[in-house]
């Protein structure tokens, strides 16, 4: 009697542990007949499960908002064989100074022929590494694809030099590069810590509001109000093609990102509301630097921004 009640628990035993193995192997096969896309709030990347990390996990772009995420940060001096080059690794400081620059493409020739982007073929900016001193730029390139861009005083430390093309030949034909190199003015670096995050900033008697509320690696609107003595700000005149820029930067790395005007401009009467598409890859604090002009004077107002 008992072999044989030790053979019938084992008998069901094994019974029980093929059922299991079935059961596993059945849903097995119906999580793999359709991918991540299929999954409640997942299917705004509209990707396949081919696009997923080697890791097993979903490939960011299947992840509500991260389908349109930046490409890039600008903290590289080459892409896609693509490269920024210079031979200037010093500038002096306290006066201004030229910064010489060739883009150069994967047959190592330099590039000379450049899509206009906002009215310019190159936008330049300079920022030092704590995030002062913003300067953005129009450069002028010579007949030998040598760019030069005319910088004002530079304070000691370190600077990053970012540039923003679009090739019109070549391999990446029609693709936004950002590219940058550092350089080192000579002197005392004393740091400026950043100012804390805020939701309002004033320049040259304007007051400048931001509304939105950004996510790391999300695509969401940004809205920017411009006041004067308390009154809306209606006469906005055209620059570069949009009522106002607005370039950012990351706090400790200086990545930099372009956010995407999003207002027509129809005269010389832009305001006060002005909408941006934002983009911001990494959390953290952004410097932003909003560019508009009135009066044929440019204004450059800047605030600190935190993008969870």
């Amino acid at each position: 009697m008992f072999s044989a009640s030790r053979f019938t628990a084992r008998r069901r035993a094994i019974a029980m542990a093929a059922a299991a193995a079935s059961l596993a192997l059945t849903l097995a096969a119906c999580g793999s007949s359709s991918d991540s896309s299929s999954m409640p709030g997942m299917d705004h990347g509209g990707k396949s499960s081919a696009s997923s990390s080697p890791s097993g996990s979903p490939a960011m772009g299947d992840m509500p908002g991260m389908d349109r995420m930046a490409s890039g940060n600008g903290l590289s001096d080459s892409k896609d064989g693509y490269r920024l080059t210079s031979k200037d690794t010093t500038l002096p400081g306290g006066k201004q100074a030229a910064y010489r620059f060739t883009v150069t493409g994967p047959d190592g020739k330099a590039v000379t022929d450049f899509a206009v982007d906002q009215t310019k073929r190159m936008h330049f900016y300079a920022i030092r590494s704590d995030l002062t001193g913003f300067q953005h730029l129009h450069p002028t390139m010579a007949a030998d694809g040598t760019w030069s861009a005319d910088l004002s005083a530079l304070a000691p430390g370190s600077w990053r030099m970012f540039t923003s093309f679009t090739p019109t030949t070549g391999t990446a034909k029609g693709k936004d590069f950002v590219l940058s190199r550092t350089v080192t003015v000579p002197g005392d670096a004393a740091k400026t810590p950043l100012p804390a995050p805020a939701t309002s900033t004033e320049v040259d008697g304007y007051t400048v509001a931001v509304k939105g509320e950004l996510m790391a690696g999300m695509a969401h609107p940004l809205t920017v109000s411009i006041a004067k003595d308390g009154k809306p700000v209606t006469d906005l005149q055209p620059y570069l093609d949009t009522y106002a820029h607005l370039t950012a930067f990351h706090e400790g790395d200086a990545a930099f990102a372009h956010l995407h005007p999003t207002t027509k401009v129809t005269g010389d009467n832009g305001g006060p509301d002005l909408s941006f598409h934002a983009e911001l890859p990494t959390a953290g604090n952004w410097r932003l630097f909003l560019q508009f002009r009135t009066g044929g004077k440019l204004h450059t107002a800047a605030l600190t921004l935190r993008v969870g």
